[in-house]
């Protein structure tokens, strides 16, 4: 009961909604139909809705239609002001309906105020729009001349798009005397075939070429073709044939892989696959033969695959087959004999039994440093072997007590500063017809005897080494090579100490290891002004070697010394002096002279005076160069009786050097001034003893020196005519002030009197009172000295 209730109860409401969708929509009872065909025009007319619904025309304006969208809806619209059914898009039947049945498109049209909604059927008729046309262009056929009439061959069968009576509705070919077409209906497919009625010939006609044509029902009608060739295949009757059944043929051993030995040939008279031969080897010969030879299956040509060797084979006997591509094949057999020839492919070979890599250089002519032996695997004329030497070396073959094997010993004396290293090349070469060699390098070493003393690059040295120096301090070095190697090159350095040179050369130190010599004192040019000493290099072989060199060294004056003042000198030792003269002199009466010297030589020597520090100006003037005082004018009543003058002495160094000296000069009148001067010549002449004994003393000593300087540089132009730097000596005839220096020009050869008022360079002139001391070059020894 109660599902009764609930039943009645739903068909209650469902009858209610019925109801009221039927007061909101009014569905049309007929449907409308439209036929079009395919590809009509975009834009065409179709039919039209609204009069084929009976719709009031006046009525359309508020009335709205539209298409349902669909899968196939896109192509159709309704015009809104006259409720027509358009075309949209462009229709293809084919690809709307696949098949020959009717192609139909249901529209569901809504029309609004008040909402309704339509049915409308459009079919699409077909046009005749599509050729027959075949899945390939041309089918071949092959087709053997024993086939009997007949036979029937499916050809390939058209297709066309289009439906009903524009399909295709049948096929012709070709005519001709061996073939017929034969069509099978299957429903709505027609399929056609090649039947056989009379037998082929392939020696009348080898290939039929046939047009098969497809035909619709389309008025007018269209076509597809297909070209059907047939080739006529030959019957395998003939058996392949060679023109002898035994061949012979020689090859060399040794020939190349690759090579062609032979070509087999077999003819067949069928053509085709009946024709086409293939050669292959015999299925029971010698494993041998299947590695050495490989045969060509289609050519028929022999080649070499693996080695031919005489030794091993001298004959090999092949069988070779002959078949046909036929059905069932045919075949045909021959015998192919190969003979090898012996040839010289054997090299001979090289074999070190003994061998000694190095040898040494003060080695005897004739001693042993190899032994070696050569085979050849050929025998006869191909096996006998001539060995030598090929490189230009210092050794030589010596042929032992059994043949082929040999000792390589030295023919001359060797010497490893030339040539180090020797490679050694040694050849083999065989008897046979075509001659093979074999070659082998031997690297010889030449080990290093201790035979060459160290060389120094020069003998004897010299340096040059400024007063001064720092004690303790490398001042120069010496070197020697070697042309040894490793211990006998390893070179070690000592001062020879011996004879007058003990005290001298007590003063330097040489370091064994690397030659730098240094000083253990500071040298004073005034005090030693050269020495020499000899460095001896000793190697460190067994026995060592030794060479030494002279060096002589040569110490350069530095302005190190300051001027001493010889007069003005007081009992004191101050280098103040008074002076006395009358007060009526003239102008250019000398007062007196100042006196210095200075223990440098050259410019550092060359004194210069100027009045540091004077009273009157315009009484006294002061010589420069010579240190004379002279008055410049006469005394007045006016002029003081007393005048000091300081006079700075200075040399000409880089940096200069000074020391002053005072003069006092007193004006007397003439008596006191006569007077006076009897008293002070009498003690003068005592102080003027004493001066010149002193000044004699340092000529004597400046003599001396000058003298050994000249005989040391006069040596030393004889042994080598090296440009040395400039010396300076003093000039030995002096009044007591060394305003003069004599330099050594090494460039000229001569010694030069420098003077006060020369510039450095200048050239005296011939005539004057200065001297010129020429040394003369070794390769001028027969001039003077001037």
């Amino acid at each position: 009961m109660m599902s009764e209730t609930q039943s009645q109860r739903g068909v209650r409401y469902l009858q209610i909604l019925i109801v009221s969708l039927l007061l909101f929509i009014r569905i049309a009872s007929p449907q409308i139909r439209y036929t079009v065909p395919e590809e009509v025009r975009i834009g065409t007319v179709v039919g039209n809705v609204a009069k084929d619904l009976g719709l009031d025309v006046s009525t359309l304006i508020e009335r709205r239609f539209r298409v349902i969208p669909g899968s196939k809806d896109s192509f159709f619209q309704v015009n809104q002001n006259n409720g027509a059914l358009q075309v949209l898009e462009k229709i293809d039947r084919e690809e709307l309906c696949h098949g020959s049945g009717a192609c139909l498109m249901e529209l569901k049209i809504l029309v609004e105020n008040p909402l309704e909604m339509h049915h409308v059927i459009v079919e699409i008729t077909d046009v005749n729009n599509h050729s027959p046309t075949f899945s390939e262009k041309n089918q071949t056929f092959e087709i053997f001349e024993q086939t009997q009439p007949g036979r029937r061959f499916q050809l390939l069968s058209a297709r066309d798009p289009d439906a009903g009576i524009n399909s295709i509705r049948s096929y012709t070919i070709t005519p001709n005397e061996h073939f017929d077409l034969d069509i099978r209906d299957s429903d709505e497919d027609k399929t056609p075939f090649l039947a056989l009625k009379k037998s082929l010939d392939r020696e009348q006609k080898s290939k039929h070429i046939l047009i098969l044509t497809a035909v619709d029902g389309g008025k007018p009608p269209k076509t597809g073709t297909l070209n059907v060739s047939i080739i006529v295949l030959d019957s395998n009757d003939n058996r392949p044939i060679f023109s002898q059944e035994i061949y012979q043929t020689e090859i060399q051993e040794n020939v190349p892989i690759g090579t062609s030995v032979f070509k087999i040939n077999a003819t067949d008279a069928d053509e085709g696959a009946n024709g086409k031969i293939e050669y292959s080897l015999g299925k029971t010969l010698k494993k041998i033969v299947y590695e050495t030879f490989e045969l060509d299956q289609t050519t028929g040509i022999i080649r070499i695959k693996g080695e031919v060797d005489y030794e091993e084979n001298d004959v090999f006997k092949l069988d070779v087959e002959a078949s046909d591509n036929g059905t069932p094949p045919l075949s045909g057999e021959c015998r192919l004999i190969i003979k090898v020839k012996d040839v010289n492919d054997n090299a001979p070979e090289i074999e070190i039994t003994s061998l000694s890599n190095t040898v040494r250089e003060d080695s005897k002519p004739g001693t042993v440093i190899s032994l070696l032996s050569v085979t050849d695997k050929d025998s006869g004329a191909n096996g006998k072997i001539i060995t030598s030497i090929t490189s230009e070396v210092p050794f030589e073959l010596k042929p032992t007590y059994k043949e082929n094997i040999y000792s390589i010993v030295t023919k001359r004396s060797l010497d490893r500063e030339e040539m180090p290293q020797y490679e050694i090349s040694i050849k083999a070469t065989d008897c046979g017809e075509s001659q093979l060699s074999a070659s082998r390098i031997l690297n010889i070493q030449v080990a290093d005897v201790n035979d060459n003393r160290p060389q120094f690059w020069q003998n004897p040295l010299h340096f040059y080494l400024s007063e001064n120096n720092a004690a303790g301090k490398s001042i120069f070095s010496v070197s020697a090579t070697d042309k040894d190697i490793n211990e006998n090159a390893v070179i070690l350095y000592h001062i020879v100490r011996v004879g007058g040179e003990q005290g001298r050369s007590s003063y330097i130190n040489v370091n064994s290891e690397n030659g730098e010599i240094s000083a253990q004192k500071s040298f004073d040019f005034e005090t030693l002004k050269t020495f020499q000493f000899q460095v001896v290099a000793t190697d460190s072989g067994t026995p060592p070697l030794s060479n030494n060199v002279t060096v002589n060294v040569f110490i350069l004056d530095q302005n190190d010394n300051v001027p001493v003042i010889l007069y003005p000198l007081s009992s004191n030792g101050s280098a103040e002096g008074v002076e006395e003269i009358p007060r009526n002199v003239n102008a250019g009466h000398l007062v007196t002279k100042v006196r210095a010297y200075d223990a440098d030589i050259g410019y550092n020597g060359w004194l210069l005076f100027s009045l540091q520090e004077v009273t009157d100006h315009s009484l006294f003037g002061l010589d420069r160069y010579t240190g004379q005082i002279r008055t410049l004018r006469s005394f007045t009543e006016t002029d003081e009786a007393e005048h000091k003058l300081v006079i700075l002495v200075k040399d000409n160094g880089n940096v200069s050097l000074s020391a002053t000296a005072t003069v006092i000069v007193k004006l007397v009148e003439p008596k006191e001034a006569f007077a006076a001067s009897d008293v002070k010549s009498a003690a003068k002449v005592d102080e003027e003893d004493n001066v010149t004994f002193y000044l004699m003393i340092t000529l004597g000593a400046v003599s001396t020196l000058f003298l050994i300087s000249i005989i040391v540089l006069i040596a030393m132009q004889c042994s080598k005519s090296t440009d040395y730097t400039s010396k300076y000596l003093q000039e030995t005839n002096y009044d007591g002030t060394l305003c003069h220096s004599i330099q050594y020009r090494s460039g000229d050869k001569r010694y030069m009197l420098v003077g006060p008022r020369m510039s450095v360079g200048s050239t005296i002139v011939p005539g004057s009172h200065a001297n010129t001391l020429v040394l003369p070059a070794r390769r001028r020894v027969s001039e003077e000295v001037r």
